[in-house]
Formats: structure tokens, sequence, C-alpha cells
């Protein structure tokens, strides 16, 4: 099987092409930049169609504002949904025999009230045009029989010369300024990586979600502060009630497990080396 990757220098793009890669599968990349990885490259943006021959398409691109997902668009919201939205269809038309994995968002459910568990069945109701965006972009592949994925937040380590996604709140922590309480569902990158193999291997739901731990970010910083014997100011704990978790019940149903809260420690432990490295 040889598998098209987008986004491939990214947070999910990276790892999902290391694990397929370590698979034995045949990954070429498409984008600006080939991977660090060094497979085979093609170059792509967003808008554009593709040449290339493949069996199935994993589309992880994105083009947002720096550093957001929600609100991505920026000042330029019509810019935002040619280069995502029709962007994206454009490449899906381009490969029309290919089968499709589409990374989603837990964005695409939208205004639901605090503390309800969102399922795969529940008619979404995005309340952001990044949602909005990601909706229309799932019906699409749906018709052509592919599987979005609805992922939660991503942490792991990052793609080489990028920064993990806790940076910022570390060193906030670490220099004693005040780091706002939060409560956010998590999942490792490479437990998504493991999903869009399975998705690639065997047949799936249209929808599925994917999420892993509620993580409270005073815990994380208590973790990081045993980890690199730093102290600081914790905030205070958040409303874990409030928080509407995504029922993986589907994704599990196949045989995916994440790695759970004890994966967590490992993980910020590879994290702070990079970052450091």
């Amino acid at each position: 099987m040889r598998i098209a990757l987008t986004g491939a220098t990214g947070l999910a793009g990276h790892a999902i092409a290391a694990h397929l890669a370590g698979l034995g599968l045949d990954v070429v990349t498409l984008g600006r930049a080939p991977s660090p990885l060094e497979l085979p490259h093609v170059t792509w943006t967003l808008g554009e169609r593709p040449r290339v021959a493949c069996d199935a398409l994993v589309h992880c691109a994105f083009s947002h504002v720096r550093g957001r997902y929600r609100g991505g668009e920026g000042g330029d919201p019509e810019g935002f949904l040619r280069l995502n939205r029709d962007g994206t269809l454009r490449l899906l038309e381009a490969l029309p025999a290919a089968r499709v994995v589409f990374l989603s968002s837990r964005a695409v459910y939208g205004d639901f009230p605090p503390g309800t568990r969102l399922d795969e069945t529940m008619t979404p109701r995005p309340d952001t045009l990044y949602g909005e965006m990601k909706r229309a972009i799932e019906a699409e592949v749906a018709a052509r029989d592919g599987v979005s994925l609805r992922s939660t937040g991503l942490y792991g380590p990052p793609a080489p010369r990028r920064l993990h996604k806790w940076t910022a709140v570390f060193a906030d922590f670490a220099a004693g300024r005040a780091v706002p309480a939060r409560v956010s569902t998590e999942v490792h990158v490479e437990d998504l990586a493991r999903a869009v193999a399975l998705c690639l291997t065997r047949a799936t739901p249209p929808l599925l979600n994917v999420s892993d731990i509620v993580l409270d970010r005073r815990d994380l910083l208590e973790a990081y502060a045993a980890l690199t014997r730093t102290g600081g100011r914790l905030p205070e704990r958040g409303d874990a009630a409030a928080v509407n978790e995504m029922d993986c019940g589907r994704l599990r149903g196949l045989g995916w497990a994440p790695r759970g809260p004890q994966g967590l420690q490992a993980a910020l432990a590879e994290m702070i080396d990079a970052t450091a490295a």
C-alpha cells in the first residue's frame, strides 16, 4: 500500500509518518518541505492538485494563524476557507481512488452544555469557523467511504526543530508567572498515529472520536516540577465535571487502546529532553 501523507512536518503528521514507515508501509509526503524522516516527497501546497499516485491519503495539513486552531482564520476567514476547505476538496478530487483518513477535530461538536459526553451519533453544532470547516470536509470524506478522526488535543515529543505544546506554560511556571487554571482532554500523538494505521488496514465507521485523558493543568505542572525540580506558582484546580469528554467506544471496539494517565509521565520526560536538545 502506498500512502500519501500531508502535513508531515507538524506534530501529528510527523508522528503518523514515523509510525506508518515503522510498519513497513510505503509513505510519500506531500507538502512545502520534506519530512525530517527523509521519506519520498512531492512538493505541494493546499489548493494545488498533487502529482502523485497512491492507494490511500492521510490528510493532516492545515493552514492557520500560528498557535491557533479555533480562531485560526485570524482576520481572513475567506482565505482560511479557500485554503483549508476548498483546498482539501481539490486534493480529494485529484485522488479519487484513494482510501481517505482525515484528521478532524472535537471542535466539530461545538456548543454542547458543560459535562456532556460526546459521541459520534450526535448532530454536530460547531460554533467556530474551524469546526464548521472540519465538519464540511467530514461530509465529503464520508461520501467517499473514508474516515474522519475527531481528535482532541495532542501531546507528545515535537517534530524536529519544533517546540512542544506546553513549552510556554512550562516557561511561565518556571519563571514564577501565574498560569491560568485549565482542564483539557488530551491524547498522545503516537496513539493518534496508531488509530490512523488501524483505519488504513481495516473497515471502520466514517467517524471516530480519538481522546484519552482528562488533564488538569495543576497536575501537569506538578509532574513537570517533580521531573525538573522546578518551583513555581501552581494554578487552582479546574472544574473537571464541566469538561465535555468524547466517548471513544467505537475506536476502542476496533482494538485501539491508548496509554492512559500512566503514559503522561514518560511523555513529559521525552518532551522536556526534546526541548533541551
